[in-house]
């Protein structure tokens, strides 16, 4: 029997058409197109039903809200469906995939976001194979997490970063090789696939996200006042975007001082590095070690998108301070390489 997938689309590039104001979302566009295309007809391609948000969103305009919308409505469709793939504007699509992949607990089906760089409508795009390709994905390979698929690769979603533009390999993973590739023939790396522990008790979505979260870049020079306003109250949770292995500035007392402050406050600060790869090591660099004396969390090699998102899901449970922290440096979904 044809595997059914559930194709949810949530805006973005794929389904737009011209506006005075420059491309939009269009309700139903999507779904006539597609009808155009013999291609999603073919005796190869599954079975799949098509279903919209409301309202269709550019992804520049998602937010946390919008990320449990997206898994309640993945939950309320799951046991009648073998997959899903989600349609999601590029720009936050890697906010949304690391998101879903803490969201979506207990997971065992595949769930895999594309869109496009160019609109569906447009005589030249690269929206028919980033589809055809991820309903390919979704129903022939036993793919239990949230995944991204865009030409031809398939990457981790909580691995992955958007990397260009202008470009048709938007997506990257820097830090962990794609799971599959769409050549010729279609491959997975079986040997990748993060997979679930232990009995299938279905699929959960926590009741809230907390997101009273930022992201800090540093920078030389970075003062102490510019931390201090921005870890003010209600914010409980940062991301620090360190220099090289984590590191930051030692010989400026306040900055530390302020880093200080925040963390005996009990403000969860996650270290990250602003390279493209590599991780965080506390310990290899006095400019390293004094972010740990901070209080600082070492956030290794995880992408500002899976540490910003799983923040925002861990302090959404109301856990204790310290068992957040520790579940921050645990591998979760495959977030990290530790």
């Amino acid at each position: 029997m044809k595997k059914r997938i559930l194709i949810i689309y949530s805006g973005g590039t794929i389904g737009m058409e011209p506006s005075p104001n420059g491309f939009i979302p269009k309700p139903g566009l999507l779904e006539e197109l597609m009808k155009q295309y013999p291609v999603f007809s073919n005796r190869i391609m599954p079975e799949y039903e098509i279903l919209e948000m409301d309202p269709l969103l550019d992804s520049s305009n998602m937010a946390p809200a919008d990320w449990l919308s997206l898994a309640h409505l993945l939950q309320k469709q799951y046991e009648r469906f073998d997959g899903f793939v989600i349609l999601h504007g590029t720009d936050t699509m890697a906010y949304s995939a690391s998101a879903l992949s803490f969201l979506l607990e207990g997971l065992r089906k595949p769930v895999i976001l594309t869109g496009s760089q160019i609109p569906m409508i447009e005589p030249r795009n690269d929206a028919m194979e980033n589809v055809v390709g991820a309903l390919l994905f979704a129903a022939n390979f036993d793919i239990p997490e949230v995944c991204i698929h865009f030409d031809n690769i398939l990457i981790r979603g909580n691995r992955s970063v958007k990397i260009d533009c202008d470009g048709f390999r938007a997506f990257e993973s820097p830090n962990l090789p794609p799971l599959g590739e769409g050549g010729i023939h279609m491959r997975i790396k079986d040997h990748l696939i993060h997979r679930p522990f232990g009995e299938d008790t279905g699929l959960r979505i926590p009741k809230q996200l907390n997101s009273n979260v930022t992201v800090i870049w540093l920078f030389p020079g970075i003062s102490a006042q510019i931390i201090r306003n921005a870890l003010l109250p209600p914010l409980e949770g940062a991301v620090i975007q360190a220099f090289g292995t984590g590191n930051g500035p030692t010989t400026n007392k306040e900055f530390l001082a302020a880093l200080s402050e925040a963390t005996a406050k009990g403000i969860i600060l996650i270290d990250c590095t602003q390279c493209h790869k590599g991780t965080v090591e506390f310990g290899d660099y006095e400019t390293g070690s004094g972010m740990a004396k901070a209080g600082l969390v070492n956030g290794y090699d995880m992408t500002p998108e899976a540490a910003l998102t799983k923040l925002c899901y861990l302090l959404g449970k109301n856990l204790p301070k310290e068992e957040i922290k520790k579940r921050l440096q645990n591998n979760l979904r495959g977030e990290l390489s530790c």
